[in-house]
């Protein structure tokens, strides 16, 4: 049988700002298929993790492998960057990034903002890429928004907009950096429910969320990072049911209770 790589591996990944150490050696690995929510206080590290798995950060120490294909690092510390541009480029598009703020183009159409990394960026053939992002919009409910600017979209339109993008580039995984924290509570709901369609088609994801009922009803494994270390991880039925660390039963009753 022909096993696959997992499609991100970060091993013992460490990420400094100055002196303060926010990643202090952390593991994680997510197969083909696979959703793993981040959960944790803020200031944990979830983000910057998400941010270093898809090089937007560069980190100090340790390995992140994308498909069995390690990050070729040059130099060492606070002067680590990676070394092969090409590779960068190559991992960063299959791992499509959707922020907490949309990071939409304001002067393009949302059919624009949606089209224009897999044309630009990729090369793709224009007239192929617009039926296949046509088709993203109406998956993620907005199809009838094709010819609308962003500021003329709910945060929850945008939002699935965003998803969109970053689903147009046919990614190996999908990164969401707290996907509805920005968002009004019924606008949230939109947005829960694409991620909860796109869990279900079994696509890779990491998710940073803030929202526990989403990360228990679409995860395979939830990761509870705390001072930039895992404190506690397992399928979420554990982790939510029977939590064995004192931090993640304190966290969980603080989160529940706001």
């Amino acid at each position: 049988m022909d096993l696959q790589p997992p499609v991100i591996e970060m091993k013992n990944l460490h990420k400094a700002y100055g002196s303060l150490e926010v990643i202090k050696g952390v593991d994680i690995t997510a197969q083909k298929g696979q959703v793993i929510s981040l959960i944790g206080s803020s200031g944990s590290g979830k983000s910057t993790l998400l941010r270093c798995c898809n090089l937007l950060e560069d980190s100090q120490q340790g390995e992140v492998v994308f498909k069995g294909e390690p990050v070729i690092w040059k130099g060492s510390g606070h002067a680590r960057r990676p070394a092969d541009g090409d590779q960068v480029m190559r991992i960063r598009t299959n791992l499509s990034m959707v922020f907490q703020q949309f990071n939409l183009w304001s002067h393009m159409t949302v059919l624009e903002n949606v089209m224009e990394a897999p044309v630009t960026v990729l090369k793709r053939d224009r007239k192929a890429v617009e039926e296949a992002a046509r088709g993203y919009l109406q998956k993620v409910g907005i199809s009838d928004k094709c010819d609308m600017y962003p500021a003329q979209l709910s945060g929850g339109q945008q939002q699935r907009a965003a998803i969109a993008r970053g689903l147009c580039m046919e990614p190996e995984a999908l990164l969401f950096d707290e996907p509805t924290s920005a968002l009004d509570p019924e606008l949230e709901q939109e947005v829960v429910r694409v991620i909860k369609d796109l869990a279900a088609e079994g696509r890779t994801m990491l998710i940073v969320t803030h929202d526990m009922k989403l990360a228990a009803d679409v995860s395979d494994h939830v990761v509870f990072l705390h001072h930039g270390r895992i404190e506690e991880q397992g399928p979420p039925e554990t982790l939510f049911g029977a939590p064995k660390s004192e931090r993640l039963r304190g966290f969980l009753s603080a989160t529940l209770a706001a």
